[in-house]
């Protein structure tokens, strides 16, 4: 039963509401001042106040003043007997629900009332919805910060303040101005999910906080759409993962690093050597086959060290013409040449302070080689059509999947240049060398493409799993990550099955097996048949065999097959 308060220093008013609101079952409190009214607001809750705009001294605004003051979700509505709009605004503005004019009709007031208490009914399920989900927000472990498409922070809850030193008063700030005690990745995944509208991971990443340097995170970014699919910002969660972090480098059994993902023995040592690495200020070559994660280690090696905070910039050297990768590296001046309408910032500028990933650095012309090389001996060159030097500070990480050496020892790339890249080498291990990491790459690309394309597969089947664990992977991470897309994508079921693996995959399995059996007993004549079922394209033959391209050139020579090639 609803309670209502009616306040009026005219009997007679209060007599009459009494009488209307009683007989529809309202239980009614009556108050005849302004000092009565605040005792019966301190002895019960009421749905609904009633009251004069004039109460001797006081009056019905000091009333409503008095409601807000002790938030109370209470609909107030003022009894005027000399209505006019400034009255009604002034009442409205201050926070009534309405107002009714003397003298009072029933059939006004009870419809008053009816909306009024269908109102504190939206009030109160609001409030019961918006306490639950400050209760949820305030009992997370996470940091949870809410932004708007301008990156405006629109909330934080207690989390956020011990991990990223946020408090209530950031609310209402840009988030840019407030990542000063931190290097601030967070904010490129903000930025890339605000831009793109779609969720951004990235794990084991160092804040470099100034109170705690060594906090390791993982940040992860969702759009905030509403109901109707409209855009609004973005929400970051960021979860403290130091104590794991340090417990699996204590017992040197890290499952992730970075966005890096495996346990084996040589990916520990990889992580062991970014961890030397990530501070020291030398160049560093990243070799390894195609599809083994090489750009990942780049970033784990800028977000470990201390220009995390700083740019960091991606080139992929082999997907440009040398006129065009030259101008992307240096910029140029407007008029340098045909379509240079203005000026442009190359990418080194870009970089400067921050790290410079150069990937396929094996394809660069020796053009581009000789600038690269003055770059790194000088840290100084001009933009195309510019005399005018400019410096730069920029950490250069190089990758390739070519043999460099052999490429030195041809004459294609530079020796100089060759040595000033591979101050320190880092190899990437292939695939099929750390087959124990491949299960836990599995169930992290479970976990990823249930979220990108919103399903619930659990597992891939032992049949799966076992085909997974002897296939030789040629391509690598990207060959299994590209694999299981596509039976995420015909899964109808929880479980990864044989039939939702690609037909071509499906084949070169069985081809693999079999030729892997056939190189321990007969290396010269698998390679033969690698040939044969390839059309003899050495490339794809040695992908078949789990060898790589140079290795089955050796064995050509070694056997001495280059006669029986002959004869096909």
């Amino acid at each position: 039963m609803n309670r209502i308060l009616v306040i009026d220093d005219e009997e007679s008013i209060r007599f009459t509401f009494e009488n209307f609101l009683s007989d529809e079952g309202y239980r009614v409190s009556l108050a005849g001042d302004y000092q009565e009214a605040l005792g019966k607001m301190a002895e019960a809750d009421f749905d609904l106040i009633f009251t004069d705009i004039i109460l001797g001294d006081r009056s019905g605004i000091d009333i409503l003043r008095e409601v807000k003051d002790r938030w109370m979700n209470c609909p107030v509505v003022v009894i005027t007997g000399y209505p006019s709009v400034e009255t009604a605004a002034d009442a409205v503005r201050i926070g009534a629900f309405d107002y009714l004019s003397k003298p009072v009709k029933q059939e006004d007031l009870l419809g008053i009332t009816k909306l009024a208490l269908q109102h504190k009914e939206l009030i109160d399920e609001k409030e019961k919805y918006r306490c639950n989900l400050e209760a949820i927000f305030s009992s997370v472990k996470d940091a949870i910060i809410t932004v708007d498409k301008e990156m405006q922070i629109v909330e934080a809850n207690e989390a956020a303040g011990k991990i990223c030193s946020l408090s209530r008063d950031s609310i209402g700030r840009p988030f840019s101005q407030l990542t000063g005690i931190c290097n601030g990745q967070c904010i490129a995944l903000l930025q890339e999910t605000i831009g793109r509208k779609k969720p951004v991971e990235a794990s084991r990443l160092v804040c470099r906080h100034m109170n705690r340097p060594e906090q390791v995170v993982d940040i992860s970014t969702f759009p905030l759409l509403n109901r109707q699919g409209v855009f609004s910002g973005a929400i970051l969660i960021v979860r403290d993962e130091t104590q794991l972090a340090d417990l699996e480098r204590n017992m040197k059994d890290r499952t992730h690093f970075y966005n890096i993902v495996g346990k084996s023995d040589k990916m520990q040592e990889v992580y062991s050597l970014i961890d030397d690495l990530a501070d020291v200020q030398t160049t560093v070559l990243i070799t390894g086959e195609s599809g083994t994660g090489k750009e990942l280690v780049a970033e784990a090696l800028h977000y470990r060290g201390g220009r995390s905070s700083r740019p960091f910039v991606k080139v992929n050297c082999s997907a440009l013409t040398e006129s065009l990768l030259e101008s992307e590296l240096f910029g140029h001046v407007k008029g340098a040449f045909t379509g240079a309408v203005k000026d442009k910032i190359g990418r080194f500028q870009r970089a400067d302070g921050g790290t410079i990933f150069l990937d396929e650095i094996g394809d660069i012309s020796q053009r581009i080689q000789l600038r690269l090389l003055r770059v790194l001996q000088e840290m100084e060159f001009e933009r195309v059509g510019d005399s005018t030097p400019i410096t730069v500070d920029v950490r250069v990480v190089t990758a390739t999947n070519k043999n460099l050496r052999e490429k030195v020892r041809t004459g294609e790339f530079r020796e100089d240049l060759y040595y000033r890249l591979k101050v320190v080498e880092l190899t990437l291990p292939p695939l099929r060398e750390r087959r124990e990491d491949i299960p836990l790459l599995i169930e992290h690309f479970l976990r990823k493409f249930n979220k990108k394309l919103n399903k619930e597969i659990k597992a891939a089947s032992a049949d799966v799993q076992r085909i997974f664990l002897e296939h030789d992977w040629p391509g690598n991470i990207r060959e299994l990550e590209h694999t299981l897309e596509h039976a995420f994508i015909l899964c109808r079921r929880e479980v990864i099955a044989l039939d939702d693996l690609p037909l071509d995959f499906r084949s070169l399995v069985g081809n693999n097996n079999h030729l892997s059996r056939a190189m321990k007993n007969n290396e010269p004549q698998a390679i033969i048949q690698a040939l044969e079922k390839t059309a003899w394209n050495k490339a794809r033959a040695a992908r078949l065999l789990g060898i790589s391209r140079r290795t089955i050139y050796r064995k050509i020579e070694e056997y001495k097959l280059e006669k029986d090639l002959k004869l096909f």
